[in-house]
């Protein structure tokens, strides 16, 4: 009964290794082949197009994206030119109450010194 068993996996054995041979000569046999060969190429030319296509792509969308970015820094200047001319009207305005305020209290002062004035008389 042993012997059997032990043929049996040799010849198992030897069928998987047949079956081994087998594959690889029909791989071989699809390297080789012209059209096999013809839809690599092909393939291979589908995935060059692709890889173009998807440069291209990417090429516009960083323009675009260049493009959006020199719009925010355009804005963002003008925002601060603006802020910064806000800022200079606010400041000449404060500046003009300032010297309004101080020529109203010499006024009032030169008003009060010419009353005391015609007071003594």
């Amino acid at each position: 009964m042993l012997k059997q068993v032990g043929t049996d996996f040799i010849d198992r054995r030897n069928a998987a290794k047949e079956a081994k041979a087998a594959l690889l000569e029909k791989m071989k046999a699809k390297r080789n082949d012209p059209d096999a060969q013809a839809r690599r190429d092909e393939h291979a030319a589908i995935v060059a197009a692709r890889a173009e296509r998807e440069a291209a792509r990417r090429e516009q969308q960083q323009a675009e994206q260049a493009e959006r970015e020199a719009e925010r820094a355009a804005q963002a200047a003008a925002e601060a030119e603006a802020a910064e001319q806000a800022a200079v009207s606010e400041r000449d305005r404060l500046i003009a109450q300032t010297l309004a305020d101080q020529a109203a209290q010499k006024a009032k002062r030169d008003a009060r010194y010419a009353a005391r004035q015609s007071r003594k008389g």
